[in-house]
C-alpha cells in the first residue's frame, strides 16, 4: 500500500518540472505531456486512499497524515473541472506544486492505520471531515487562478479585459464553492459537538480558527459583492488568506493542543 502513495508523490514531482518547462517555452505539447505523469499519480494516489480506507473500514480521513493525503488528492479533481474554464496551464503548474507539496507534506506524518476514537464514530465523520478537505482544496486552486491573475496585472494586462475578468470571476466562484461548504463544516461541526460533547460550541482551538478563517473570507465576499476593491485587491486578498486555513489544518494541530489534536 505505501508503494501507491510514494509512487503518486513521485509522479506528482515528476509532472511540475515538465509543466513549467511547457508554460515557460509556450509549448502546448510539453503542458499536455505533463497531464499524463500527474493523472498516473492522482490514479496511484486515488487507488492508495481507496485500499486504505477498506483495510481502515471507514473514511481514511481520521489523522494529520489521513486528511493532508485527502486534501492533496482532493486538487488534481478541482484542477480538472476547473480546466475547460480558462487558460490553465500556469494555474496547473501552481496546482501541481499545491499537490506534491502537501503529499509531501502528508509522507512526513505517522502513517499507521488507527482505530476511531469514539467521539469521532458518527455518522457526520464523513460530511464534516470530506467536506473540510475539499473546501481547503477548493481555497488552494482559487489561491492559484488568483496568482495568474496577478501575474498577468504584472505584465500590463488591463483589469477590463476579458481574460482577466475571467479569471477574477473564477477565482471568485470557486472561492464562493470553498466557503459554502467551510460554512457546512462548521455547522456539522456544530452538530456533531452537541452529541459528542453535549456542547455546539467549546471554543476549542480549531474551531476557533475555522470561525477565524470563515471570517476572513467572509470579508471579501462583502468587499467583493460590494464592489468597493479592484480584481487585483480581490486576488491579493485570495492568496494572502491561504495562511489562513493551513494554519487550521496544520498549524492547531502541532501548536495548540485541544480536542481536536487527533486531526
Amino acid at each position: 500500500m505505501k508503494t501507491l502513495f510514494f509512487a503518486s508523490l513521485i509522479l506528482y514531482a515528476a509532472a511540475l518540472p515538465i509543466q513549467l518547462i511547457g508554460v515557460l517555452t509556450k509549448k502546448e505539447r510539453v503542458t499536455k505531456a505533463a497531464w499524463i505523469p500527474y493523472l498516473l499519480g492522482f490514479a496511484a494516489h486515488l487507488a492508495y486512499f481507496v485500499w486504505r480506507g477498506l483495510v481502515a473500514q471507514r473514511l481514511p480521513l481520521a489523522s494529520q497524515f489521513e486528511f493532508a493525503c485527502g486534501l492533496a488528492l482532493c486538487i488534481p479533481v478541482v484542477l480538472l473541472l476547473a480546466r475547460n474554464r480558462t487558460d490553465l496551464n500556469w494555474i496547473a503548474a501552481a496546482g501541481m506544486a499545491a499537490t506534491a507539496l502537501i503529499q509531501g507534506y502528508a509522507s512526513l506524518q505517522r502513517m499507521e492505520i488507527n482505530e476511531l476514537m469514539p467521539a469521532l464514530r458518527s455518522f457526520w465523520f464523513t460530511f464534516h471531515i470530506g467536506a473540510a478537505a475539499l473546501s481547503y482544496s477548493i481555497f488552494l486552486v482559487a489561491a492559484c487562478v488568483a496568482a495568474r491573475y496577478v501575474l498577468q496585472h504584472r505584465k500590463g494586462e488591463a483589469e477590463d479585459s476579458l481574460r482577466m475578468r475571467q479569471l477574477e470571476f473564477l477565482s471568485f466562484r470557486l472561492t464562493a464553492l470553498g466557503y459554502l461548504l467551510l460554512t457546512a463544516v462548521i455547522v456539522i461541526g456544530a452538530v456533531w459537538a452537541e452529541a459528542a460533547w453535549s456542547a455546539y460550541w467549546t471554543w476549542d482551538p480549531k474551531e476557533v480558527w475555522a470561525l477565524i478563517t470563515w471570517i476572513i473570507y467572509t470579508v471579501y465576499f462583502h468587499q467583493r459583492l460590494s464592489r468597493q476593491r479592484s480584481g487585483l485587491w480581490l486576488s491579493w486578498y485570495v492568496i494572502l488568506a491561504v495562511p489562513a486555513f493551513l494554519f487550521t489544518f496544520a498549524g492547531v494541530n502541532k501548536l495548540i493542543p485541544g480536542l481536536h489534536s487527533y486531526g
